[in-house]
């Protein structure tokens, strides 16, 4: 578990390896918690809600706070109704993604063998819209390209990053699933998250943590040969 010192109080940041729909596929589903004010935020459950519920129940959190969507894919919302139900908390997903929660052939559940309800969205999120967890303010970064309304989550106090699909270390997401856009996520992580902070950690939706000034060559290199 890693704790995030700050002056006036501790903000824990845990991440569950939780298993979708497909027995390889792992999805990092990531839990922020308020120490004092056990003031919770879960981004990308994408499964194993009772897992989660675990970690929060261990943590003291009766309610969570919000169910953050980084991107609308089954193997990231596959746990959110029973989360839901269990913990509260009020699901937010990008304007351009929320279809993808009641409609399976933007989520995908079939294709990765998921059943996944139809959901809705308490809240519809759009480019640099705010989120605030305990004292902890989080920013919206649209950043498409692995769907059309994928979105990052950046607290720039703590330089760290949620980057779901858009960026994993060493490489990128998927484009050529539905609206996907190669062009849109090389521009994403070029203009948006490259410019960022060296130091700022990126929390990808798969695999290990990174930093932005780890990934920085790699699309020097590609903006070069013009992508």
């Amino acid at each position: 578990m890693m704790f995030i010192e700050r002056e006036d109080k501790k903000v824990i940041l845990k991440r569950l390896q939780v298993k979708t729909g497909q027995p390889n596929l792992l999805t990092n589903t990531y839990i922020i918690c308020d120490e004092i004010t056990k003031e919770a935020m879960v981004i990308d459950p994408g499964g194993e809600p009772e897992r989660i519920v675990e970690v929060l129940d261990i943590l003291g959190v009766e309610e969570i706070r919000y169910i953050f969507v980084t991107h609308c894919h089954a193997d990231h919302i596959g746990g959110m109704n029973e989360l839901k139900n269990a913990k509260g908390g009020k699901i937010l997903v990008s304007r351009d993604d929320s279809e993808g929660l009641y409609n399976i052939e933007i989520s995908l559940a079939d294709y990765i063998n998921m059943q996944i309800p139809a959901l809705e969205a308490d809240s519809r999120l759009d480019d640099e819209d705010l989120i605030h967890v305990g004292n902890l303010e989080f920013k919206v970064i649209a950043t498409p390209g692995h769907t059309k309304g994928s979105v990052s989550l950046y607290c720039e106090k703590e330089r760290l990053i949620f980057t779901g699909d858009t960026l994993f270390s060493g490489t990128w997401g998927r484009t050529d699933l539905p609206t996907g856009s190669f062009a849109e996520i090389m521009a994403s992580i070029s203009d948006k998250l490259m410019t960022l902070p060296d130091e700022t950690i990126c929390y990808p939706g798969h695999g290990k943590t990174t930093m932005i000034q780890d990934e920085k060559n790699i699309y020097l290199e590609l903006k070069e040969k013009e992508f």
